[in-house]
């Protein structure tokens, strides 16, 4: 798929940390319980820190104590591509950024949680940037 934000690897390297390059453009994951958004309450906007493009929004996060921060909606259905992920000897839901395709983590469904969609967007605090409201 072609994105609005291509750059080559290089380009990508020279810009993101070796942790985020890893996480964003090599489809890894952070340590649970390590990201700086796990347990933020600051309301605002989350971007992808890649490209800067607005995927959740604070009044969406929900404490799932799962290690990552969580959301049940994206800000926009169209800010975030959702692809199959067979990886790991399991079927998840990938989830990445629909600007520049930066892996941001994984969505699940039906798990329980007492959120509107019932899906929980499992989202590495790496992938992201938080802009506060003023």
């Amino acid at each position: 798929m072609a994105y609005e934000v291509e750059k080559s690897e290089d380009e990508w390297r020279e810009q993101l940390t070796p942790s985020e390059f890893r996480v964003l453009r090599e489809a890894g994951t952070e340590q649970a319980f390590t990201g700086e958004y796990t347990d933020t309450k600051t309301t605002g906007v989350y971007s992808c820190r890649a490209c800067g493009a607005e995927l959740f929004r604070s009044d969406t996060k929900f404490e799932s104590h799962c290690g990552w921060p969580s959301f049940y909606d994206p800000a926009d259905s169209k800010a975030v591509e959702l692809i199959e992920d067979r990886s790991h000897g399991m079927v998840r839901v990938e989830v990445r950024c629909s600007t520049c395709g930066s892996h941001l983590g994984h969505v699940f469904e039906g798990e329980g949680y007492p959120t509107p969609t019932d899906q929980r967007y499992c989202i590495n605090s790496i992938s992201l940037r938080l802009a506060p409201d003023a």
